[in-house]
């Protein structure tokens, strides 16, 4: 199978170099800046679960795309996604399927309107990367988990062809029976630790510490996860139980990759993690308070950036 990698940043990086290493016939298709930073450098992970050093990868850029790759794997921020198919879109021909693991549910609607929904499948990983000062990839845990299903039966056999391209690649592979209940359940999950962390500039455990911190959290949560139900996506009993523990652990220092680019003073998707899902929410009469608020602090982020930027 010819796997496409949009991207060599954090997690396209990390899950294309992981399939190359595996011998999988992974492309990257990538920038002139990332293209030049990767002949010099090569594709580098630094992770604990092992550290790789791709010396050469290969690298095309758009102009040299042709349609022969079987699976396309679009990892770019949610913000990114019209400049990420007009760069991707002479890859698609009439055999490639396409996984996106960005953030929220809109993508999924603009991809199927581009390329047909047939093309798309539901996708979503569990990984905490970034890239640090010399491009190469820093894995900042253990967890590696890429899921990825059918959203309908349209391709007999594909999800199948797809699992045993990925898997074995040294990260864990799911393949879902219910991927938009997946995809519903990172997205509540993401949401609720986004609008938190970000709004309060605060790791998890910090929130805790102060009073009415459990309470701000847990509301917030319940908030995200009334949207999902008014969707007849309500999470399951064992994602409540899991999230719930992560939220309520005092010592935790875990914090919304949200809440890491505004430190670093970067762009982030507010409206695809957060201002959606209140827009989805209000079509259903489902209460959300505290994430318009949320919405409010992130969106006057945003403002002062842009005001700053057209001042300097």
């Amino acid at each position: 199978m010819r796997i496409l990698i949009v991207g060599a940043g954090a997690v396209g990086g990390y899950f294309g170099g992981r399939l190359h290493q595996a011998g999988r016939d992974v492309t990257f298709l990538v920038r002139e800046k990332r293209a030049q930073s990767l002949r010099a450098n090569g594709l580098q992970i630094k992770s604990p679960e092992g550290d790789l050093d791709i010396r050469a990868p290969k690298l095309l850029q758009s102009a040299e795309l042709r349609p022969d790759f079987d699976l396309v794997i679009l990892s770019c921020k949610a913000y990114d996604l019209e400049n990420a198919i007009e760069s991707v879109a002479s890859a698609i021909g009439p055999q490639t399927s396409i996984l996106p693991l960005l953030n929220g549910m809109q993508h999924l609607d603009v991809l199927s309107e581009r390329f047909g929904a047939e093309k798309i499948l539901g996708g979503l990983c569990l990984i905490a990367t970034t890239l640090d000062e010399d491009g190469a990839i820093v894995h900042l845990n253990s967890a590696h988990t890429l899921t990825f299903g059918e959203r309908d039966s349209v391709a007999p056999g594909r999800a199948a062809r797809i699992f045993d391209a990925l898997s074995g690649a040294g990260f864990d592979t799911v393949q879902s029976d219910d991927i938009m209940q997946s995809m519903w359940e990172k997205w509540i999950m993401l949401a609720t630790l986004a609008s938190t962390t970000s709004m309060m500039r605060s790791a998890v455990g910090d929130i805790l510490h102060a009073p009415g911190g459990q309470q701000f959290l847990e509301s917030v949560l319940e908030e995200c996860s009334g949207v999902a139900a008014a969707y007849e996506h309500a999470p399951s009993e064992a994602f409540f139980h899991r999230t719930r523990a992560m939220l309520g652990d005092h010592a935790s220092g875990m914090t919304a990759s949200m809440f890491r680019d505004i430190s670093n003073n970067g762009r982030i998707e507010a409206d695809h993690v957060v201002g959606d899902l209140i827009r989805r929410g209000e079509a259903k009469g489902a209460k959300t308070t505290l994430l318009q608020l949320a919405y409010l602090h992130l969106k006057a982020y945003e403002a002062r950036n842009q005001r700053l930027a057209l001042a300097s």
